[in-house]
């Protein structure tokens, strides 16, 4: 795992507004407490069609709402649960993951611009899980295509704090990324599928992305 000895956020005013993309309610946690204790202006922004199926994408929105109404952020989602990219992916593991963060990391930057921001950046810094230095870099090409800032910050430090705080909160916390190729690689996957298959029963399971 590289170190990472930047800290482009620090460097940008507290005072310009900027969008922080949300991958879950447990990731948000701690960068949102943080960026509040700095006296931040941000907007805590959810877009994850990766998550399905479409229950498992209301559970995590619904940990995003529970996270953004307990710290008093103001938030949006914009997101509804798209499985066929993810799905009917044919190529590698690694390459998924790289089309999953292009996908979502694109439409952040789409997005910031669109709300004439001119930096964001990515809760998905903060999870020792992900690909760090694949997002960092696909962060900035998307910035870059947009004419925004991409404000790296390195979190993983504070990922067991920002669990701790999520399961204060008492929200779901997940075993798995978020797609159902990601299912089969978690050794959790037959509770997993227990789970969803009880949950995508449910009639509460309805997936409702927009707010």
């Amino acid at each position: 795992m590289t170190e990472r000895l930047t800290d482009a956020l620090a460097q940008f005013p507290a005072t310009e507004k900027i969008l922080l993309h949300a991958c879950c309610g447990p990731c948000l946690a701690f960068p949102a407490r943080q960026l509040l204790n700095e006296g931040r202006l941000f907007l805590a922004w959810f877009h994850n069609p990766n998550i399905h199926p479409a229950a498992e994408h209301k559970r995590r929105l619904d940990g995003f709402w529970a996270i953004t109404q307990q710290y008093g952020i103001e938030a949006e989602a914009d997101s509804v649960s798209d499985p066929d990219p993810w799905v009917s992916w044919t190529g590698t593991s690694s390459d998924r993951c790289t089309m999953c963060y292009e996908r979502r990391l694109s439409a952040v930057a789409r997005e910031t611009a669109r709300r004439g921001l001119a930096g964001f950046t990515t809760t998905l810094l903060i999870s020792p899980w992900q690909q760090y230095d694949a997002i960092v870099a696909i962060a900035h090409e998307a910035a870059r295509k947009q004419g925004v800032q991409f404000l790296e910050r390195d979190w993983r430090p504070f990922y067991r704090e920002g669990q701790q705080l999520a399961r204060e909160t008492g929200i779901y916390r997940q075993r798995f990324c978020g797609c159902w190729p990601s299912v089969e690689q978690s050794t959790f996957k037959d509770k997993i599928k227990r789970e969803l298959s009880a949950l995508s029963a449910s009639p509460e399971s309805s997936d409702n992305g927009h707010r």
